[in-house]
């Protein structure tokens, strides 16, 4: 085996040893997120979402609290029936398909009410931005609108260990996205039911 090969993996073992005691202060949240528009969201499209993904990552700071960040998408999708709309003062004729794509990047505080219990109940807040971009697809033409919002997350849900190492989470976001941009100027919210796992 080449010399540097073997640095390599020496190199390698040696992490993993120092970053053992540190995995019980890690916790990887990756979930199925459903949501549901609200707000000039839920004007746009009022369709429920079942096309979302979240990921979120905490390190115990403390037995009961954890600072982490949390990413995600949701994507929003309607199709209306073929009308006359009016848009910037022009009038088409058609069948409008409508798009929402929500992308929050967040830096979060959590708090476990139960840490040392199996069932752990917990609160989180999330500062942060938000990424959206509206889409409006009737004929050949199409509207996209973007901007990035300042957002908040509160959050609350429940973690059950099913093993030292595993645990079922379960989880409702609010996302408020606050006005901000020259594009997309409303304000964009919605409310995120997450199922996944967490890793220790």
């Amino acid at each position: 085996m080449p010399s540097a090969m073997k640095k390599i993996i020496i190199l390698a073992l040696l992490g993993i040893c120092a970053g053992t005691p540190l995995l019980a202060q890690n916790n990887f949240v990756i979930s199925y997120s459903i949501a549901q528009p609200t707000g000039d969201l839920n004007s746009f499209i009022g369709k429920t979402s079942f096309r979302g993904i979240a990921f979120d990552y905490r390190y115990t700071v403390k037995d009961n609290m954890a600072l982490g960040f949390s990413l995600g998408m949701n994507t929003f999708y309607e199709s209306k029936p073929k009308d006359t709309y009016t848009v910037d003062n022009i009038s088409l004729t058609g069948k409008q398909y409508r798009y929402s794509n929500n992308i929050p990047m967040l830096a979060t505080a959590t708090y476990f009410l139960s840490p040392e219990e199996p069932l752990k109940p917990f609160v989180t807040l999330g500062i942060g931005t938000m990424y959206s971009r509206r889409n409006t697809d009737m004929n050949l033409y199409t509207i996209e609108l973007e901007a990035w919002n300042f957002a908040l997350q509160p959050e609350i849900g429940v973690q059950y260990e099913m093993t030292d190492m595993t645990a079922i989470h379960l989880s409702l976001k609010y996302m408020q996205g606050f006005q901000a941009g020259s594009e997309l100027k409303s304000a964009q919210s919605y409310f995120s039911l997450n199922v996944g796992f967490a890793f220790f």
